[in-house]
């Protein structure tokens, strides 16, 4: 029988309410004469002033902290000597652990903070309020460019100027808002917070500038007030002592490791589960096909909404097989996980309406919550359900049987790379047509599509000023053979393109 570890929390033997997650382990370290100031050692830039106050706030009232990030420490202050000892002496019997890491209190040779700076307010390391933040991004698993930080700021107050630099302390940015207001409000909003999932955490300090000045507008710089400065591929930050980025080797999005910067913002910050965004394997083999019915070109239909499609290669001597070559790594990736396993999620009360031998049923429990996911092995196309892998092959060698879509204009991902990768998912039972003609009615296109499966609802209507459609069909799999069937078909004249829809009715 496996056994189950029980974690057990301080609430089982103290406060009410306290509800971290707690490794238990006694300690032996000597006690300093008691103050009411802690010493926290070991915090790591993952840990937030939050989870730092949800450890010492069960015991009493805090007066201030200061979380000192050079050092890795902090500093709390409680409003009573009594909670304090009530911290550490617990502390020495239970290790806290903070986001994973273990960390460490201690009584501070402090018996007073001298700093005017609360725990609620700002970092007690920065100057007086400014315009100008200061920005540094820790734990930066996916790069940081203009763009990105002016999405993250600009919720909070119009962004003037920004300037991107790297420094011994790591990626850095000086940001200017119109207003010092609007600085403020920024910088106690997003102080400690990651930008993507688990990664990417802003520490935001005052600048003691009192204007930036911005030469050029690229992926380091950008004065927003003046749109007409040139662009050039190596800028000098302006600002004293900081310097050339490209001279620390930081890197542009670009190669992988830029596109999986793309994919991560496309899916809302973080890579879809299993997609390493690492992977150099461009090719993939798919078994399993209805040989009858299946040919390279059904394939491409399929396989390039996930991305750019170099070759495909149907096998002479194993018709249900083929070899599928995508652009690159990251492309293949999210092909194997968007057709190989369809994930759901579902409430507890609906697990019994799905036939048990097409899923998997995963439960999961948290201190709150109770939910199911549910997989679905493998999409369904043409009758027969997919099986897709990595190929042991590298690439498909130019030959006549293989078909090479190199230079197709009906790749998806030549232009407008991050909205293809937010359309990104798997098969269901709404398609979405765009590039029709703008005299096409909807009888026309129900006619078009309707010997593929059974059409439950369909919309026509204009976006930007083109034709679109959404139809729905009874399944995911009449669908998907809809797609892979009538995309890049002609149409009235025009050449239409088909991809799933992530709407969940019309």
């Amino acid at each position: 029988m496996t056994s189950r570890r029980i974690i057990r929390s301080p609430e089982d033997d103290v406060t009410p309410g306290y509800g971290l997650h707690m490794n238990v382990r006694v300690s032996g370290a000597r006690m300093a004469e008691p103050s009411r100031v802690i010493h926290i050692r070991n915090v790591g830039h993952e840990i937030s002033e939050t989870d730092l106050l949800q450890v010492v706030q069960p015991f009493g009232a805090v007066a201030k902290l200061v979380m000192l990030r050079t050092k890795n420490q902090a500093l709390v202050q409680m409003e009573d000597l009594s909670a304090s000892i009530s911290a550490i002496q617990y502390y020495t019997t239970i290790q806290p652990s903070v986001r994973g890491r273990n960390v460490y209190l201690q009584y501070s040779s402090h018996q007073e903070l001298t700093t005017d700076q609360s725990s609620h307010g700002r970092n007690p390391d920065q100057d007086e309020p400014n315009r100008i933040l200061l920005v540094t991004v820790h734990h930066m698993l996916y790069p940081m460019t203009v763009e990105v930080l002016h999405q993250v700021f600009s919720p909070y107050g119009f962004v003037e100027k920004i300037v991107t630099f790297q420094k011994t302390a790591g990626f850095q940015a000086l940001i200017q808002f119109q207003s010092r207001q609007s600085a403020i409000q920024a910088a106690g909003a997003l102080h400690g917070r990651n930008i993507y999932d688990g990664c990417c955490q802003l520490d935001i300090q005052y600048s003691n500038l009192s204007e930036l000045q911005v030469h050029y507008n690229n992926d380091r710089s950008r004065d927003f007030t003046n749109p007409s400065l040139p662009t050039e591929q190596r800028p000098r930050s302006s600002q004293l002592g900081y310097n050339d980025p490209s001279l620390f080797g930081f890197q542009q999005p670009g190669a992988a490791y830029g596109q999986a910067a793309v994919i991560a913002a496309a899916f809302g910050g973080t890579l879809p589960p299993g997609v390493t965004g690492t992977n150099d394997r461009c090719t993939l083999i798919v078994s399993n096909l209805n040989s009858d019915k299946i040919d390279a070109d059904k394939l491409f239909n399929l396989f390039s909404i996930y991305g750019n499609i170099v070759r495909i290669k149907v096998l002479r001597n194993k018709p249900d097989h083929a070899l599928v070559q995508m652009a690159d790594g990251l492309q293949a990736e999210l092909a194997i996980h968007y057709l190989k396993v369809l994930c759901g999620h579902l409430t507890p009360t609906l697990v019994h309406s799905f036939v048990l031998p097409h899923y998997v049923f995963v439960v999961y429990i948290t201190l709150d919550t109770i939910g199911i996911y549910f997989l679905l092995q493998g999409a369904m196309l043409l009758g027969q359900k997919l099986e897709v892998n990595f190929s042991k092959y590298p690439s498909i060698t130019p030959a006549p049987d293989a078909h090479d879509y190199s230079t197709s204009n009906l790749n998806r991902f030549n232009s407008n790379v991050a909205k293809n990768y937010r359309h990104c998912c798997a098969p269901t039972k709404i398609i979405h047509i765009s590039a029709l003609s703008p005299e096409i009615s909807e009888d026309a296109i129900l006619e078009h599509l309707g010997e593929h499966g059974t059409i439950v609802k369909s919309k026509l209507f204009e976006a930007s000023g083109k034709t679109q459609a959404l139809v729905q069909f009874e399944s995911e799999e009449e669908a998907t053979e809809a797609l892979v069937c009538k995309h890049a078909s002609k149409l009235e004249g025009s050449t239409i393109r088909i991809s799933f829809s992530q709407m969940q009715n019309i």
